[in-house]
């Protein structure tokens, strides 16, 4: 991507990966369940870090994970997960670990009422992808009122690392939430006609 196009602040200086993530991935909508999982691991694992740390380890991620599968991570025993606490390729955290497996198995049971886990986590935004339209960085919210109410909703059905600031960055990453800038060149193609901001 040329220099000369403007993009969201925090994108930028971190690395090229960081830079593409921006670029190519976030804030596009995500329908598939796999990916929907992916995106649940990879943002629980990245309470309390930054998400440098966390996307600089995705494919350690995805190899430990099983490619991000809910039904094979589902299945891990605790001695698979005793020995993920010695993978360097992920944060070796043995709540984080634990919480993914057990996310896995509330993911499946998503699944088993809603079809699948897509067809659920959209229902919180009506189908359609939120639109908004911030101008500033100190704009974008950390939480909003659908965030809070799918956060609810997943501790509820068992899952854990799943609070309000970090479901809204799940929402943010998988396209539920357009919080790209509207001066950054991302902000216009990913705009849905008939959406509203919320």
């Amino acid at each position: 991507m040329a220099k000369s196009l403007q993009r969201c602040p925090w994108s930028e200086g971190v690395s090229p990966a960081y830079l593409e993530y921006h670029d190519s991935e976030w804030g596009v909508p995500v329908r598939d369940d796999r990916r929907q999982f992916e995106f649940l691991v990879l943002e629980g694992a990245q309470a309390g870090l930054s998400w440098a740390t966390i996307l600089h380890r995705r494919e350690g991620y995805r190899r430990a994970f099983a490619g991000f599968d809910p039904a094979r991570v589902a299945r891990f025993t605790a001695a698979r997960q005793a020995r993920l606490l010695l993978d360097p390729g992920i944060i070796r955290n043995r709540l984080k670990i634990a919480a993914a497996v057990g996310n896995a198995r509330a993911f499946l049971a998503v699944q088993e009422e809603f079809g699948s886990f897509s067809d659920y986590i959209w229902r919180f935004v009506d189908g359609r992808p939120v639109q908004n339209r911030w101008r500033h960085p100190r704009e974008v919210p950390a939480t909003s009122a659908v965030s809070d109410a799918l956060s609810r909703d997943l501790k509820a059905r068992g899952f854990r690392f799943v609070g309000s600031t970090i479901m809204y960055a799940h929402l943010q990453a998988t396209g539920l939430v357009n919080d790209h800038l509207v001066g950054c060149f991302r902000h216009r193609p990913l705009r849905a006609p008939a959406t509203r901001a919320r």
